[in-house]
This record gives C-alpha cells, structure tokens and sequence, in this order.
C-alpha cells in the first residue's frame, strides 16, 4: 500500500479513538514545525532524498515524513510523485517562498507563517502583503444588487428598467 495512503487512513480515520488522533495531530504539527524550521534556514537549498532518509535526517516518523510531503507539495517548484510514493522513492523539498507562506496562511497554520525563520526570507512588510493577498484572494465580494429604477450601469443614463433590465 502506498505510503499516503497509509498515512491518511490514520490521520483522518472515522473508527480511531479521539485520544489517540489528538496525539496523532499535536505530535505531527511539533514534527512539522521543527521540519518547517530548518528548511527556513536555507531557504534556496533543494533538500532532496528518500522518504526514508528525509524522515531520518529530520528524525521523524515516515508517516510522519509522508504527512509532511503531502503538505508541502502544492507549495513545491516541482511536486513529488505523493500518490504513489513509498519508502525508497526519491523526493524534493525545493519550496517557492511565497506560495509556501500563503499555503500556511490559508492553512491557517499560524505556528508556521509566524515562525521566527521567515524573519531573513521577507521582511514584516512583505509577509503582511502576502497575508493580505491570500486572505483577499478567499473573499467573496457580492456585486451590489442593480433596483429597476436605479441609473443603468450601462452609462445610458436611462434608469435599468428602462434599458438593460427589461425583460425582452
């Protein structure tokens, strides 16, 4: 069976006690901080490797690895095979900086967008406009509502019952 497979059968299991997923979860989101942190440090070097060296060079599980590529893969330059992946399956962690910080954004993972780590990478400046961007770009402006006798937002000057709100 394919590692994400396995992974996500036990992460997102409907039959495993909640206990035991809450401790599944805390403990992943400390792994993923810790990951999250040295990858910051060098932020231009592509780590590559095994699942299984990744998970051992950053002395984690490798469902916990797994879990970890499954995140980070829409932020990557060039995604992994995640799907099909197993323990000797070569991978990348070659990030794109901003797509990485507004994915945790949108996450809303804010134990990763506030690590101390982005500091050197985008100053506050630029890390409260990539916040801004990916908030805006998940808000659902409603046009304002056009009433018959409203003036037609055509420029006509006619009101919108008499021009492009009739019903023809």
């Amino acid at each position: 069976m394919a590692l994400l497979k396995k992974w996500r059968d036990a992460a997102y299991s409907e039959t495993a006690n909640k206990g035991d997923l809450q401790r599944l979860w805390n403990q992943y989101f400390e792994d993923e901080k810790g990951i999250y942190a040295q990858l910051l440090k060098n932020p231009d070097e592509v780590v590559t490797g095994t699942v299984k060296e990744l998970a051992e060079k950053y002395d984690v599980s490798i469902m916990t690895m797994t879990g970890f590529l499954d995140g980070i893969n829409d932020s990557l330059k060039e995604q992994n095979p995640i799907e099909e992946m197993e323990e000797d399956t070569v991978v990348n962690l070659g990030f794109e900086k901003e797509l990485l910080y507004k994915n945790m954004v949108a996450a809303g993972a804010d134990w990763l967008y506030n690590l101390e780590e982005w500091e050197p990478i985008f100053d506050e400046e630029k890390r409260k406009e990539l916040y801004k961007e990916q908030k805006s770009s998940t808000t659902i402006v409603k046009e304002d509502k056009i009433y018959p006798n409203d003036p037609c937002p055509c420029g006509s000057g006619k009101k919108y019952k008499k021009c492009c709100g009739r019903g023809k």
